[in-house]
């Protein structure tokens, strides 16, 4: 699974729309959509913050596992 789809199924399953993820990251609406899109890469920076909120560890928000663990 690429991260970019990993993102828009997150964010999907909480109920949240892309103003509200873009909100959390001081960035627009559209440039999040570029990322969840795959149009654009996103900073790793926004990868650390948003594990954070969605509490889960960067390797599952990257795709690289398909179980999500939480954060300490």
């Amino acid at each position: 699974m690429y991260f970019y789809q990993r993102l828009k199924d997150t964010r999907e399953d909480l109920d949240k729309k892309q103003d509200d993820i873009a909100l959390v990251l001081s960035i627009t609406r559209q440039q999040y959509q570029l990322y969840e899109s795959g149009k654009r890469e996103m900073p790793m920076h926004h990868f650390i913050t948003l594990a954070k909120y969605y509490n889960v560890s960067l390797d599952y928000l990257a795709g690289i596992i398909d179980i999500p663990k939480k954060l300490k």
